[in-house]
């Protein structure tokens, strides 16, 4: 498969999951995080399909286009294992959904990435909750569901308290 056939399925993927984790989550209290902004593509969608909720962004530096730039007061900058626990210390485990397209191009590097960081996301998310990944987490407390008919499989995953 295409590196162009690859980039394709992970979009469609983490939109299709996005719009089902927003659809599933809709009527639970609590924020939004999307871990890693980028460019801000799935931050801008985050936003239109849950327009009603608190959206936070965690980055190291934002670099994204205007059009899809969070307020500054809902922006954490910094290295996500400082960040985060920060963050559960003003929110405690009230997130209703957790976004995270955080690993690079190297499929080791992303698994021990997220072997280190799926400790450090768990506690914030509320009973009933979903973590969308790019990547497999490795949580202990939660589940891993089954994806929307539209996504491609391994390209996506989604995870619930």
């Amino acid at each position: 498969m295409s590196r162009l056939d690859l980039f394709i399925d992970r979009m469609v993927s983490q939109r299709a999951c996005l719009n089902h984790a927003a659809e599933l989550t809709k009527g639970l209290p609590g924020p939004v995080f999307e871990l890693g902004l980028g460019n801000g593509r799935t931050y801008h969608h985050m936003c239109s399909i849950m327009p009603q909720g608190d959206i936070y962004v965690f980055e190291r530096a934002v670099a994204s286009h205007p059009d899809s730039t969070p307020p500054d007061a809902q922006v954490f900058l910094g290295d996500v294992f400082e960040t985060l626990p920060a963050a559960f210390a003003q929110f405690g485990a009230t997130v209703r959904l957790i976004h995270a397209d955080l690993g690079g191009h190297n499929a080791e590097k992303n698994d021990i990435f997220a072997r280190r960081i799926s400790p450090v996301i768990a506690p914030l998310l509320a009973p009933g909750g979903l973590m969308v990944s790019s990547d497999r987490m490795y949580f202990d407390d939660m589940t891993e569901i089954a994806l929307p008919s539209d996504a491609v499989p391994g390209r996506c995953f989604i995870y619930q308290r």
